[in-house]
């Protein structure tokens, strides 16, 4: 179906869809990539593939010939290169909430203990890092601690996390009303705008367990003594018990537990991080 005409150009709708199609593919790419390094490499890339394709529709043989030649190897190249970052683009379209749509969310946690266990960490003083597993699954990261496998309790939680408890160290990971693991190591946060906020390692990595899973990380600052909540890379703290119940009830999807809380937290996330949060 031909729509317009560009000078010697026809332009028709199924073009107009593939435009459409390949931007959204290289936007994606771009978010994905986004604050690392490759982000430098990746628009430099854009540019020789934009020069191509130009090239090839003015017909200039040899410079189409050179930037062919040029796009054959770096296809082999990318995969190289952008290991990590494939990786993560395929984390993201499963944490897509298309893709939860066909996957059962496995987290049946008690979000009162949680907050409770939370503020009372806080209060004394004592880290923490509680990691509520969703539809993505953190296998690998449970495999890296201590299996515990028990039911979620506010004590237990305080146990282990009590500064000379063998498991204190790490994180725990919640998952179908249970504590499955406990001392589990996380994946740092790699991205620039992370790195210059001077947060703590258990930040980092409470922001990187959100960063390639649908997870959701509660951090409890030992030092500043603030709760704070780690959801698609975007930091929230929280000082009061009614709003990270809410917080909690709406992460882990439970709506008819959310319809018998009042005020629930607004939709619409903002990114607020303390730019001298000390290290931990």
């Amino acid at each position: 179906m031909e729509l317009f005409k560009i000078g010697f150009l026809t332009v028709k709708l199924i073009d107009i869809i593939d435009i459409l199609l390949v931007t959204y593919v290289f936007y994606k790419l771009y978010t994905v990539m986004k604050g690392t390094i490759a982000s430098q490499i990746f628009i430099a890339l854009v540019f020789v593939f934009g020069f191509s394709f130009i090239a090839q529709l003015l017909n200039m043989q040899a410079m189409g010939w050179l930037l062919g030649s040029i796009t054959d190897i770096w296809i082999i190249a990318l995969i190289v290169l952008f290991q990590p970052e494939i990786r993560r683009l395929l984390q993201l379209i499963g944490k897509t909430r298309v893709a939860r749509i066909f996957t059962k969310v496995n987290v049946d946690a008690n979000v009162m203990e949680i907050t409770e266990a939370s503020f009372e960490l806080k209060s004394r003083g004592w880290g923490a890092l509680i990691v509520i597993e969703r539809s993505s699954g953190l296998k690998s990261v449970m495999e890296s601690g201590e299996l515990v496998q028990s039911k979620i309790s506010k004590e237990l939680i305080i146990t282990i996390f009590t500064p000379k408890s063998p498991l204190h160290d790490g994180a725990i990971i919640l998952k179908n009303g249970k504590i499955e693991a406990a001392r589990c190591l996380l994946p740092l946060s790699e991205h620039e705008k992370i790195r210059n906020k001077n947060l703590g390692t258990r930040h980092r990595a409470g922001i990187g367990i959100t960063e390639v899973s649908d997870a959701v990380a509660i951090i409890i600052s030992e030092e500043r003594k603030q709760i704070s909540v780690a959801e698609d890379g975007k930091l929230e703290y929280y000082d009061d018990k009614k709003m990270l119940t809410e917080r909690l009830v709406k992460a882990m999807g439970k709506e008819s537990v959310a319809e018998k809380v009042k005020d629930i937290f607004e939709e619409g996330e903002k990114e607020i991080v303390t730019p001298d949060d000390k290290k931990e």
